[in-house]
């Protein structure tokens, strides 16, 4: 017999997406405007120095990455946000007390996390497209390496939203590991314009392969490469088991 409570599920994840909209100005505009204001001054750039990057133009190279980048960002704040936000108010003892299990919350807010992401994938795809052509995107692809990214920055933020009561531990994570890791992926670069004493940052870094792969996926002859995968895949595994564990095992649930 399946003890799984679907319709707690669903329910959590409508109100999560009821709330990311009804926030739309913190969750849709902020980072929306953020990211047009880096591709209308690298665009301005672009024009005046005709930069390129990998054999194309620097804002074709850029984009791709300040798309995932908001998307990741946004994954992280909204698990991390939502936890520590419902332990502050006491509405997670709510949750605690309700038949539910918290295995069962866990995956409501990786799901809402994931429904929110494609939604600001796609918001930001259509501004951004006045600015770039996106006729070679293979949406298949896309979505897949959104998907994994989604899914471990969400993954992420549950579990420091889980152990973390402040703001402080929340704001120090993104700020010391959610910021640099997006900076230091291969957003703005690429790995052939560093030395190769430093090519081992991005070599033996998981995150670096799905930004590329990601990167790539704006190309229709995309080729899928198996053994990168398999890298992202694992990388990705971990960080939803060690999330379902800590859920789980209820490490410092309550203060």
């Amino acid at each position: 017999m399946c003890n799984i409570s679907f319709y707690a599920i669903v329910t959590i994840i409508k109100y999560r997406i009821k709330d990311f909209f009804k926030e739309y100005h913190y969750s849709i505009l902020a980072p929306l405007i953020n990211t047009l204001l880096f591709v209308i001054i690298f665009k301005t750039i672009d024009n005046y120095y005709s930069l390129t990057m990998d054999g194309k133009s620097f804002i074709d190279f850029l984009i791709p990455g300040l798309i995932l980048m908001v998307v990741v960002q946004e994954s992280y704040d909204h698990t991390s946000v939502t936890l520590i936000n419902m332990k502050q108010i006491g509405s997670f003892d709510d949750f605690l007390m309700a038949p539910i299990s918290r295995i069962e919350i866990f995956f409501a807010l990786i799901l809402s996390s994931i429904i929110i992401g494609f939604i600001i994938s796609v918001i930001n795809l259509f501004f951004l497209s006045f600015f770039v052509n996106f006729q070679n995107i293979d949406f298949k692809y896309f979505f897949y390496f959104l998907l994994l990214a989604i899914i471990f920055f969400s993954s992420l933020g549950s579990i420091i939203g889980f152990v973390a009561f402040s703001w402080d531990t929340q704001s120090s994570v993104s700020s010391f590991f959610v910021t640099p890791i997006n900076f230091l992926s291969g957003t703005f670069f690429s790995i052939n314009v560093l030395p190769e004493s430093l090519k081992f940052l991005f070599i033996y870094n998981p995150y670096y392969y799905i930004v590329n792969n990601f990167r790539n996926s704006f190309d229709l002859n995309y080729y899928f490469k198996f053994q990168e995968n398999i890298i992202i895949i694992f990388f990705v595994l971990i960080s939803i088991i060690l999330s379902t564990y800590v859920f789980h095992a209820g490490f410092r649930v309550i203060k």
